[in-house]
């Protein structure tokens, strides 16, 4: 069979009206006349590839030139890190084998190198550290997302505040589905998809966070419920979806800024802000008003079929994340009712957590070596400093004396 055939027959079988369209409902009914709107159609999707290399660019020109001296402007200090030096079996221990080396691989790694194993841990531990990002490149990451969030809540909101749907979700179905699209939601769709396109793309040099799998699975499932709702033309709810997200996440984005400003008093208010915005629309507005419409409201307009219920899965996906993070959330309000005070965000990068325990000294066969070292280095210190003490006081006593005299 011919590569043409094996596509003619993969386009027709992928494209069957009863995986996008309602039973009784063909390909042939949904056509429109220019004058009555545009209907939305698989090939429209491709604009949003170089879309998605589009805004890498930008994010690229826009942290160098915006994002880096904001961040200096707000007082963003990056930590100074010490490098480690050059170890050529060490470094390749450390891209082939493992970041941080088991007890029995320090012993071998020491042999190897003729390096004491606290000499060994420490080159692991600087190495990781120069591994770390910044926190200016963690500001400018939120930056170029607080930017694209806050515009595209602003433009989402003023397109649809006077549509119908917006005020009662029933309309999303009304006509279904035979709706127009109107151009400003087609690129309202269009800039999304290829924004969160340009995340997936981009997520190897993004900061790591813990939820790290997490924000794979969000990414992948908002791409393919985006592109499947447009093409199944779900745009109305789509829509919806697209502004209730993106209604907090400016908000967790800029409260990160601050963040890393070390604007601890904004940054505490920010993130109040955003977990109320958070959980009232993603536990109670989302669930309440979007999955319903979805799952019960829509049938009262049509048959139940495979869109349908693939549809409604990507949307117990994204919901099932939201409990998720809505978890990680009440654990920070916690700290901040109990703490007075959000001690770092839950979502930080992984290896904020692996280094805080780098930096305590190691211990293992070395280890009463080490205590002992540093029990001489206090006890000098503390003879140091008792000295200086004595020497201070025999010298102002002695000026006194000088002082007495005089004035006798």
């Amino acid at each position: 069979m011919s590569p043409d055939r094996m596509a003619a027959l993969l386009n027709e079988w992928l494209w069957q009206d009863r995986y996008w369209l309602p039973p009784g409902i063909h390909w042939q009914d949904t056509e429109m006349e220019d004058e009555e709107g545009r209907f939305p159609l698989p090939r429209d999707l491709l604009i949003t590839l170089p879309l998605a290399f589009a805004f890498i660019a930008l994010r690229y020109v826009f942290e160098r030139i915006i994002g880096i001296p904001l961040s200096r402007y707000l007082g963003v200090k990056d930590r100074i890190r010490i490098e480690a030096p050059s170890i050529p079996k060490l470094e390749t221990f450390y891209e082939h084998t493992s970041r941080q080396p088991s007890q029995s691989q320090v012993v071998s790694l020491g042999k190897q190198c003729g390096l004491s194993q606290r000499k060994i841990q420490t080159w692991f531990r600087h190495r990781r550290n120069q591994d770390r990002p910044s926190n200016t490149k963690k500001f400018c990451e939120a930056a170029w997302r607080f930017v694209f969030y806050m515009v595209s809540f602003a433009a989402g909101l003023g397109s649809l505040i006077n549509t119908p749907w917006f005020w009662d979700q029933r309309e999303c179905w009304r006509g279904y589905p035979k709706q127009p699209v109107a151009d400003v939601h087609y690129w309202y769709y269009m800039l999304e998809l290829g924004f969160y396109l340009s995340l997936l793309l981009s997520i190897s040099v993004d900061v790591k966070r813990k939820d790290f799998k997490e924000q794979v699975v969000h990414h992948i499932a908002t791409i393919f419920l985006i592109c499947f709702s447009y093409c199944a033309n779900y745009v109305r709810v789509g829509t919806l979806v697209m502004l209730l997200h993106d209604s907090s996440d400016f908000l967790l984005e800029s409260g990160k800024m601050l963040h890393y400003a070390v604007w601890t008093r904004t940054c505490d208010f920010l993130f109040v802000a955003f977990a109320v915005v958070f959980l009232v629309t993603r536990l109670v507005v989302f669930p309440c008003r979007i999955v319903h419409t979805t799952m019960v409201s829509s049938l009262e307009f049509f048959q139940p079929f495979f869109g349908y219920y693939f549809f409604n899965a990507l949307l117990l996906v994204l919901q099932a994340l939201h409990i998720f993070w809505a978890y990680l959330i009440l654990r920070m309000i916690y700290k901040f009712a109990f703490k007075g005070k959000v001690e770092g965000d839950e979502r930080s990068d992984e290896e904020s957590e692996v280094d805080e325990h780098d930096e305590q000294e190691p211990e293992g066969e070395d280890g009463k070596v080490n205590r002992e070292q540093r029990k001489e280095t206090v006890n000098s210190k503390l003879t140091s400093l008792a000295n200086n003490c004595g020497l201070n006081n025999l010298t102002n006593q002695r000026n006194l004396n000088s002082k007495l005299r005089k004035a006798r």
